[in-house]
């Protein structure tokens, strides 16, 4: 989030006029914004990967036609993420009149609510205090399961009436999330799970920008951007989203899964930030990055995981942040600084994916998650280690195996032990070393169990695992 700049310095309605001030709606603002940005070649949404040709010219587009916008994609695509990020697009500060008795951030020279338009009318300019609402603050959002007509557009207060206030009048409201965001940004997360009464309270809003609460005749015209996401499962399944709600959006946007695993790789870098560093650093070598997110790939192709769930890009995040925790917790042990992830901490995957695959019951044939995830890690290995083998021709080391070598490995085991191990055949794993160049030993032992799990996935060599402990051998 950018630093907020000074707030401007006009605090009544005299000096905001003076200042040069101009209303304009949420959408003319961040149309302007976002075409001043457009022409000045500026990033705009930064640290969103791989959408440069699909995603992001259709929100432009939207932008531009002032468009309310539908975001249709499976979990963990950045739809939140995007929604979040059009604040960017508003002006950093807008004044409203501050007053108290004021449920909405009334622009000062158009209000829409009675009290508004009566402070406006009946008060001199320089008696109508100014106060200045930051962009930050213009959003805001909510899940739709368990929401209702009353959470985001209103209802009548029994407390206001025993107050004496007339039913009839608009001082008898209160209001939803919707209308405390007039001029502002609202976004509901989740619509097919959304009340058919709700849908017909926020269409109406889409259609005539107006509130309506139990046919009571208080209404007043709305200025905000709607944004809504939604799963094409649910969304496109008849009965879940009215036709009407359906026909009021004004663009719906597409999102998808990373096309290409360096996309994947580009954001688990961007996500893991600094976290790689401290007194303990890791450093993790690109083949390790690679299997991170060639798993997540291969789960999201196999048969036995239901693939209308997804499989989310936190998957990625959630195992990389469990690898790296594992070769930490070595590097911590052993005081290897950087500690260097392996093949075997890879074991410890199944407490940050069980419960993020949803499996495809008439897929599965009775497999548990678990040795799905297996199934799913082997072939990550296969398929990764299958390209250096073409890049570097590793299916030689196999025939060091011929004389009955054993090679003992895991995730707790000190990396000058593979070393030591691998003494009597150095030639052999030169080619290994290429992998990822380095004298560290700690690199060279990530080597050397990438090798030795890409063979046993050849079924080139066998492999005997124990208390933890992985031994290969012919």
């Amino acid at each position: 989030m950018n630093v907020a700049t000074a707030t401007p310095t006009a605090t009544t309605l005299k000096e905001l006029i003076e200042s040069g001030w101009e209303s304009k709606t949420v959408k003319q603002e961040i149309r302007d914004n976002f075409t001043r940005m457009l022409a000045g070649g500026e990033e705009l949404f930064p640290g969103i990967v791989g959408y440069d040709d699909t995603v992001i010219p259709e929100i432009n587009l939207a932008l531009l036609a002032g468009h309310d916008m539908l975001f249709l994609g499976e979990k963990g695509q950045a739809k939140s993420r995007i929604m979040r990020m059009l604040t960017r697009f508003l002006d950093e500060w807008i004044p409203y009149i501050d007053h108290p008795d004021l449920p909405v951030h009334e622009a000062p020279t158009h209000p829409v609510t009675s009290l508004g338009k009566q402070l406006v009318h009946t008060l001199d300019p320089d008696e109508i205090k100014i106060a200045w609402w930051h962009r930050d603050h213009r959003y805001s959002e909510r899940l739709s399961p368990g929401t209702k007509f009353a959470d985001i557009i209103g209802e009548i207060d029994p407390a206001k009436l025993t107050g004496g206030v007339s039913m009839s009048a608009e001082e008898a409201l209160s209001f939803g999330l919707i209308p405390r965001m007039h001029r502002g940004i609202f976004a509901m997360n989740e619509l097919p799970e959304l009340d058919d009464l709700v849908q017909v309270g926020l269409f109406n809003i889409l259609e005539e920008r107006d509130v309506q609460i139990r046919g009571y005749p208080i209404r007043f015209d709305l200025d905000i951007m709607i944004l809504f996401s939604a799963n094409p499962a649910t969304y496109n399944r008849s009965g879940k989203v009215i036709p009407q709600l359906k026909d009021r959006i004004g663009t719906i946007v597409q999102t998808h899964y990373p096309t290409e695993r360096d996309q994947g790789i580009d954001i688990l870098r961007q996500e893991i930030g600094e976290d790689l560093g401290g007194e303990y650093p890791v450093q993790v070598p690109y083949f390790m990055f690679q299997l991170i997110e060639e798993i997540t790939e291969q789960a999201r192709r196999s048969k036995f995981i239901d693939q209308a769930s997804g499989v989310s890009a936190r998957f990625s995040l959630a195992n990389f942040r469990t690898m790296i925790a594992s070769a930490r917790q070595r590097g911590i042990l052993h005081n290897e600084r950087p500690a260097v992830p392996r093949i075997s901490d890879l074991g410890h995957l199944y407490s940050s994916s069980l419960g993020k695959l949803e499996l495809d019951l008439m897929g599965t044939h009775q497999m548990s998650e678990r040795q799905v995830l297996d199934a799913v890690v082997a072939k990550a290995v296969s398929v990764i280690f299958a390209e250096y083998v073409e890049k570097h021709g590793l299916g030689e080391i196999a025939e060091i195996f011929r004389s009955g070598v054993r090679v003992e490995v895991g995730d707790l085991l000190p990396s000058s032990q593979y070393a030591e191990r691998l003494q009597s055949v150095p030639p052999a794993w030169d080619l290994a070393f290429e992998v990822n160049a380095s004298e560290n030993e700690a690199v060279r032992a990530s080597c050397v169990e990438f090798v030795l799990a890409g063979l046993y996935s050849m079924d080139r060599i066998s492999r005997a695992q124990r208390h933890g402990k992985i031994e290969y051998e012919i």
